[in-house]
């Protein structure tokens, strides 16, 4: 998954608009322009489409965490230069304030079964010998059943 589907993905699941998504950059001390933003909801074989960087991504991560649970005393943390499927779970993670539980509970409404083993592996270090790299199959899913979750079809 690029940063660009992720963005659209978090950013139709909990119905976020442009200036919103402004303002959850500007709570990481990210500056970024409409214009940005707008280039990087386009898809990848749209005139003015925008590949998203992962310092931007981290960024937007970051802002978001602030949003959801408040700014941490102290010096805010930078937003990492590489980022991977792990750190992108962990980041949302930490944002939505989601236990092993919770986590669980997302991925059964997008029908993709794992264990409370599996899922830890994916929160280790690196230099852990349990840890496991998190696919884009399984970052898919979560996103999936946040959508689910949090923006459910209506039938009306």
């Amino acid at each position: 998954m690029t940063n660009n589907d992720i963005l659209r993905r978090l950013r139709y699941t909990f119905d976020l608009k442009d200036s919103y998504v402004k303002d959850i950059f500007a709570e990481a001390d990210h500056t970024v322009s409409r214009d940005q933003i707008i280039a990087w909801m386009k898809k990848e074989e749209e005139e003015g489409y925008t590949s998203m960087v992962d310092i931007d991504m981290a960024a937007f991560l970051n802002g978001f965490i602030n949003v959801r649970r408040g700014k941490r005393e102290g010096e805010q943390p930078a937003p990492e230069k590489r980022l991977n499927n792990n750190l992108i779970f962990m980041k949302l993670r930490i944002a939505l304030n989601f236990k092993a539980e919770d986590i669980l509970e997302i991925m059964q409404l997008a029908e993709f079964n794992m264990s409370k083993h599996e899922l830890s592996a994916f929160f280790r270090k690196p230099d852990n010998k349990h840890y496991r790299e998190c696919k884009d199959q399984i970052l898919r899913n979560f996103i999936m059943g946040l959508q689910l979750k949090f923006r459910p079809k209506t039938d009306i």
